[in-house]
Formats: C-alpha cells, sequence, structure tokens
C-alpha cells in the first residue's frame, strides 16, 4: 500500500465492529434515525496522522451506507471519530475514498 493510499477492501474485523458500534451513535445522531442492525462488512483503510477507516455498514436487509471513521494514534488517548458518510448504497457498492 502506497503511503496515503487507500488499503485492499477486507472483510471486517471484531476490531472493526467494535469501532462501527462505537460510532453508530454519532451517525443516528445525523441521520435522524436508529437501527437495529448495524453490521460490518467490509473495510479499508488509510494510514494519516492516525487511520481513516472506510466501513461498509449493513443498516437492513437491502440496505447499507459507507461511513469514513477516524482513530487517532494511540497516545492521543481518543475514541474514533464518525467524519463522514454516505446513505442509500448496495451491498454491491464499492467502498472508495470519500
Amino acid at each position: 500500500m502506497m503511503p496515503g493510499g487507500l488499503s485492499d477492501t477486507r472483510p471486517a474485523t471484531p476490531e472493526v465492529q467494535h469501532i462501527v458500534h462505537q460510532v453508530k451513535p454519532q451517525f443516528e445522531s445525523r441521520v435522524n434515525e436508529t437501527y437495529g442492525i448495524f453490521q460490518a462488512i467490509v473495510y479499508r483503510t488509510q494510514v494519516v496522522a492516525g487511520i481513516n477507516y472506510f466501513i461498509k455498514v449493513q443498516v437492513s436487509d437491502s440496505m447499507y451506507v459507507h461511513l469514513r471513521v477516524f482513530e487517532s494514534l494511540p497516545h492521543k488517548n481518543q475514541g474514533p471519530s464518525l467524519v463522514s458518510y454516505q446513505t442509500g448504497k448496495t451491498r454491491d457498492d464499492p467502498l472508495t475514498y470519500f
């Protein structure tokens, strides 16, 4: 991976699902909705002064969202932060930089 470039798309791990659960309240607040399903499917990363996670999240049987989450370097002692999101995605939409 080129520095600053996106990694290959990989299946979500328990660590990525944990990040998704941590930013779920931020997402629900921004879109003014609540979701019973909030399952990470795949993700990509970008190393910056911390890590940007680009995560495809299933929110219903056929609806998906893409989240961009920033996790600062460990010495900053800050949790993940929802930077941006895209709604209206499908399972087949590619996960790209946004």
